[in-house]
């Protein structure tokens, strides 16, 4: 779970102070020391970690605090903005080119994931309107430009390669004339890595900038490294002048030294996130978002904008309107939890709502949660159109449930709860007539997707 050791230590050591009406300097220094030790912890750089309680204390010290009703809260709010400017305060966008053409160069070590990457990226821009070609120019790793050929093919996103005989500034230069020719707005140049940094792969890197003047340099690195993601960037911007940093494999990093040193060690912001194996498993990099979600305060914004991207706003209002009524049926209730599943894992999800406890949700086996849900969709999926439609041909008939069962590898019992389940759900909305109809209605009108 996402900076699970340090979430924990910090929201237990925050708890503390909250529940006291008044704080006095020993309650904050005791508090500082723990939060210092869990910074430490988390491989959060020493100098970075110094600074920050160094703040931090100061801030607290503070009659603002001291004198205040609530000091607890004014304590969290405190480290929670200053966690978030450690991680850079605000989101760095990409700096398009003006002039139509924009030129992503991604650097990194050999491992870290660039060609994932690319892939992930390109995607995530033709999400926001814009028409990008990938560029194979890692010559040396075997296989390299056959796996961007295949990301590239399952996402439907043109690679450009010539081979592994030429190049790479070569390919890059003649990448850009393909694109402009195109009408591409985004170039993505896969570029090759090494297992450590060396004098040959800078030159090379240094080569293929001066040939194309890229508009970002982005490093990929794999979060779960720690302090060597860290000296990692600030190697590749002394040598290379990066213009931001991606982080890989974020989903796995529970402790978060990477995400809270590297802005403040390189002065290079993260503008990217990879957050799990699939291909649209990159998130924008929101260091507000992200302090809020380590303390346990949620992330909402981020779980809206999920909402707005996966789900249909007419069909989610449609669904809304119709468990209002007599209407929904179990082709409807498909329907949900197909857009739901676009959310994404519900681990995930629930990260992102305020005050879930990331302790308690450890011991919560959600897989299993997963699972049934996957169950009740083999369920009606077994069924006709016409028992969908109308779920009381399944009720008085035994066959029907045999075969239903049969069909989806459950048993008639399972078919049964299901049935259940769904009728008492049903006639738990009926109930909602008069004012509180109207009130659910206007809920469903007034949500984010």
């Amino acid at each position: 779970m996402l900076f699970e050791g340090l979430s924990t230590k910090l929201q237990d050591t925050l708890k503390k102070l909250k529940g006291k009406g008044k704080l006095n300097e020993k309650d904050i220094k005791t508090a500082m020391r723990e939060v210092k030790l869990a910074l430490l912890e988390a491989d959060v750089n020493y100098k970075v970690v110094k600074d920050f309680i160094k703040k931090v204390s100061e801030k607290c010290m503070g009659n603002q605090v001291m004198e205040s009703l609530t000091p607890g809260q004014q304590v969290i709010k405190i480290v929670s903005d200053e966690l978030s400017i450690l991680m850079g305060n605000d989101e760095s966008k990409i700096e398009f080119s003006k002039d139509g053409l924009t030129v992503i160069m991604l650097v990194g070590l050999q491992g870290a994931g660039k060609t994932t990457m690319a892939s992930k990226l390109a995607l995530h821009l033709r999400k926001h309107n814009k028409k990008p070609l990938l560029v194979a120019c890692d010559v040396y790793r075997p296989a390299a430009i056959k796996q961007l050929q295949v990301l590239g093919k399952q996402i439907d996103i043109p690679v450009f390669s010539m081979g592994d005989k030429v190049s790479p500034v070569d390919i890059s230069k003649a990448a850009i004339g393909h694109a402009k020719e195109n009408g591409y707005n985004v170039v993505i140049i896969d570029t090759a890595g090494r297992l450590h940094i060396d004098e040959a792969l800078m030159d090379e890197l240094k080569n293929i900038e001066n040939s194309i003047s890229p508009n970002e340099i982005l490093l990929v690195v794999d979060a779960m490294t720690g302090q060597d993601a860290v000296n990692v960037s600030k190697s590749f911007d002394e040598q290379l002048g990066i213009t931001g940093v991606i982080l890989t494999k974020l989903d796995g990093d529970t402790r978060g030294g990477a995400a809270l040193s590297i802005r403040a060690v390189t002065e290079k912001p993260i503008k990217f996130v990879g957050v799990g194996e699939k291909l649209n498993d990159l998130e924008v990099f929101y260091p507000d978002r992200m302090a809020s979600r380590i303390l346990g305060m949620g992330d909402v914004l981020s779980l809206i904008e999920k909402a707005q991207q996966a789900i249909d706003e007419k069909e989610a209002l449609e669904l809304g309107n119709k468990m209002l009524t007599k209407e929904f049926d179990f082709e409807d209730f498909l329907l949900s939890m197909q857009q739901m599943k676009k959310l994404g894992p519900l681990n995930k999800l629930i990260e992102m709502i305020p005050g879930v406890n990331t302790k308690q949700l450890k011991d919560i086996d959600l897989s299993q949660s997963e699972k049934e849900i996957v169950k009740i969709e083999a369920i009606i999926k077994s069924m006709t159109l016409q028992e969908r439609k109308h779920p009381s041909l399944i009720s008085s008939s035994s066959s029907r449930k045999k075969r239903i069962a049969k069909g989806s590898g459950t048993t008639v019992q399972q078919v049964n709860k299901l049935l259940k389940d769904f009728e008492m759900m049903k006639k738990m909305m009926k109930k909602m007539n008069g004012p509180q109809k109207g009130k659910m209605k206007n809920i469903f009108e007034k949500l984010p997707f």
